[in-house]
């Protein structure tokens, strides 16, 4: 088998299970030698910061010399970037040897009346590798939810991470902070440690404390209080956290709040055991990378991707956007998915820009262009749209002045195809 081949059965699979829980891929994954048993992980969830935690996590734990693997949805640039080793993607036949191998094993179940989702799929073939590979340590980000997350099938892992809850996917996990928490708290499993985001809505809090203590974790808050912030700017911040200097590449405060949670779950990791230099933390946290979120892509004009959509992450954008955009004319070239709260997360932000082009992501649940132009019109008096992603961007590009910046942002299946065009 082709990596395109496997890339095609991959994606010729269902995405969402008929019915939610863990009995498939833990059938799955037993059918292919259980390689989850014995292995060590630490487990994130919450909705906004997952993807940036664990990389931070990652780099620090791989630069105190674990071999770390990464599992991270969804991907921004390419397939591959979802299973890593070490800042490293898996080899392209590497992956298309174990989709082969698997595969069968996956037929089967499906004869049975298991029916294995393209998730499930994805985590069985990461972890297989992530075995025959011997890492020390791999950090799993969820996909959707945690409860019934794919991901949850593992054993009490080293600390359970959850980051910021915010009111996302609320048609599947619920319509409030408490029942969103809820779910993402399924991770949260006996006798472990849990490191939470500590700024967190209140309703969302209590949930999480009354989750772990009824399942005796200790449970550790990042308090975001506690960093003291030094610089800040486009190019990253540096900042002060129980009494050593830090440094992260990533723009935006909200940035700050996620390393002081990396950096909760990495002391209840060095309560486990695991031993992680005060240098290897600072080396980790200044080498991490991560596309799509605030990222800087060109300089003059100034172009800026992110994948904020919801109303945590837009109003994140719309914090960096006053701090460091001041004084500037902003262009937005903006795209959806019609099952978001297009509204709440847009609405916030849209005043910010002076002119806004809508387009439309590459997928089945996409919000045309036109439409969320008009959802957006009472928001925005100079605004227009283009389906086609390539002249929307076009257009964009040509309607930003060397002095103006162009901020792309909303789905990050929208913000992965800009990044495709414009970064080569």
């Amino acid at each position: 088998m082709t990596y395109e081949e496997a890339q095609q059965k991959i994606n010729s699979l269902l995405v969402f299970g008929s019915q939610p829980g863990l009995e498939r891929i833990s059938e799955f994954v037993k059918r292919l030698g259980s390689p989850d048993k014995d292995m060590k992980f630490v487990h994130i969830a919450g909705t906004n910061g997952k993807g940036s935690t664990c990389t931070m996590i990652s780099s620090v734990l791989s630069s105190a010399g674990y071999k770390t693997g990464r599992f991270i949805s969804p991907y921004v640039i390419e397939f591959r970037e979802r299973i890593m080793i070490d800042g490293k993607m898996i080899p392209e036949q590497t992956l298309a040897d174990i989709v082969e191998e698997i595969d069968p094993v996956r037929e089967q179940m499906n004869k049975e009346g298991m029916v294995i989702t393209e998730f499930e799929f994805i985590f069985a073939a990461a972890l297989l590798w992530y075995k025959r590979e011997n890492c020390d340590i791999v950090v799993l980000e969820t996909g959707l939810g945690g409860r019934f997350d794919a991901t949850n099938i593992i054993s009490t892992p080293l600390v359970s991470v959850i980051t910021s809850i915010s009111l996302d996917h609320t048609k599947i996990l619920g319509d409030t902070y408490a029942k969103i928490a809820f779910e993402k708290c399924g991770i949260i499993k006996p006798d472990g440690i849990t490191a939470a985001y500590g700024d967190q809505k209140p309703d969302a809090m209590e949930v999480i404390r009354n989750i772990a203590e009824e399942r005796n974790n200790l449970l550790l808050i990042a308090d975001p209080s506690s960093a003291e912030n030094v610089r800040s700017d486009i190019n990253g911040s540096e900042f002060v956290f129980n009494g050593s200097s830090f440094r992260i590449p990533l723009l935006g405060e909200h940035q700050i709040k996620n390393a002081v949670t990396a950096l909760t779950a990495i002391e209840a990791l060095r309560k486990n055991g695991i031993n992680i230099s005060n240098d290897a933390v600072r080396k980790g946290l200044a080498d991490v990378s991560f596309p799509a979120r605030m990222e800087i892509v060109q300089r003059q004009p100034l172009i800026m991707l992110d994948g904020a959509h919801n109303p945590d992450g837009t109003a994140a954008l719309g914090a960096a956007l006053r701090k460091y955009f001041s004084g500037k004319r902003l262009v937005g070239l903006v795209g959806m998915l019609a099952d978001k709260d297009v509204e709440g997360a847009l609405a916030p932000v849209i005043p910010l820009f002076d002119e806004i082009i809508t387009t439309a992501p590459d997928n089945p649940r996409k919000m045309s262009a036109a439409e969320l132009k008009c959802l957006l019109t009472p928001f925005c008096n100079n605004i227009r749209y283009n389906d086609n992603i390539a002249l929307a961007v076009k257009d964009a590009v040509s309607s930003t002045g060397n002095n103006d910046a162009l901020i792309v942002f909303g789905s990050l299946y929208l913000v992965s195809a800009v990044r495709s065009i414009l970064v080569v």
